[in-house]
C-alpha cells in the first residue's frame, strides 16, 4: 500500500524546535496522531519510512522511533518488523497517561492492576463473541504464534500478549471499553513486564491465551468469559505469592 506525506517538514521542525529534550519524544508522538487525524489515514494505511519521518520532523531515527513505540503501546499504530508502521485506528482515545508518571512498583500495585483489568477484560471477551469475525480469529492466531515463537524473550512477548488482549478488545467493538484498556496499558507498560517476569512460566501463561483463543473460535462466550477469569486469577496468584524481598525483579 502507498504511503502518503506525512508532514510538512519546515513547519514541524520550527514546532519541535525549542521543545525539553526529556519531554521530545512523547511530543512528536502527539504531533504524529493529530497529522494522522488530519490526513484521514485509516487501519491498515502504511505511513512514511521512520528515516523520512526523522528528516520532515528535524528529529534523529531513535526519537520517532520511541514515539512511535508510544504510539503502538496505546494502539494507534502497529510496527511490523520488516515491512513498516501502519496505522491501527485514527479516532483519539479518551485520554493519555502522563508520560511523567512513574509509580513505585509494589505487590500491591501489581494485584491492584491486575483486579482492574479482570472486569474490563472479561466484559471485553464477553462482548467480542458475537461480533467476531475470520479477520479477527486470523489476527489473534497470528499473534499468539508470534508469541510462541518469543517465549525467551519478554520484551516481544510481552508486546505481543497485550497486542493479543487489544485484539480482543477490538472484535468487541466497544469503544469505551477498548479505550480503558488501551489507557491501563500505556500507564503500565513497565508494571506489565514486570508482571510476566513474576508469573515465571512462559508456556503456562501461552497456554492461557491459547485456551482463551479456542474458546472465542468455538464462539462459546460463557467459556471465553471463564478462561479470561481463570488465566487472569492464575496471574494474580502468581503477584500475591511474590516475595519482592527474596525474589526482587529489576
Amino acid at each position: 500500500m502507498a504511503t502518503r506525506s506525512l508532514v510538512a517538514g519546515h513547519a514541524v521542525k520550527h514546532s519541535l524546535g525549542r521543545m525539553p529534550r526529556q519531554s521530545l519524544s512523547d511530543r512528536l508522538a502527539r504531533r504524529i496522531r493529530e497529522l494522522i487525524q488530519q490526513r484521514e489515514y485509516k487501519a491498515g494505511d502504511r505511513l512514511p519510512a521512520i528515516m523520512e519521518m526523522a528528516r520532515s520532523f528535524g528529529v534523529g531515527h531513535p526519537t520517532v522511533r520511541e514515539a512511535l513505540k508510544k504510539l503502538e503501546a496505546v494502539g494507534v499504530v502497529e510496527i511490523r518488523h520488516g515491512s513498516g508502521v501502519y496505522v491501527s485506528r485514527s479516532e483519539d482515545v479518551l485520554l493519555l497517561a502522563t508520560p511523567d508518571y512513574a509509580p513505585v512498583v509494589t505487590q500491591k500495585l501489581l494485584a491492584d492492576l491486575i483486579r482492574s483489568r479482570m472486569p474490563l477484560e472479561m466484559q471485553s471477551v464477553a462482548e467480542a463473541v458475537p461480533h467476531l469475525t475470520a479477520r479477527h480469529l486470523k489476527e489473534m492466531r497470528r499473534l499468539l504464534n508470534e508469541a510462541d515463537k518469543h517465549l525467551d524473550d519478554d520484551g516481544v512477548l510481552n508486546r505481543v500478549n497485550m497486542q493479543f488482549h487489544r485484539q480482543i478488545a477490538v472484535a468487541s467493538e466497544n469503544t469505551v471499553l477498548l479505550q480503558l484498556l488501551d489507557v491501563l496499558r500505556e500507564m503500565f507498560q513497565q508494571e506489565q513486564l514486570v508482571i510476566l517476569t513474576i508469573f515465571g512460566s512462559r508456556k503456562e501463561d501461552h497456554r492461557g491465551h491459547l485456551a482463551i483463543l479456542d474458546a472465542l473460535e468455538r464462539r462459546d462466550g460463557d467459556l471465553a468469559v471463564a478462561r479470561m477469569r481463570t488465566h487472569l486469577q492464575n496471574v494474580l496468584d502468581a503477584v500475591l505469592q511474590w516475595d519482592p524481598e527474596r525474589h526482587p525483579v529489576r
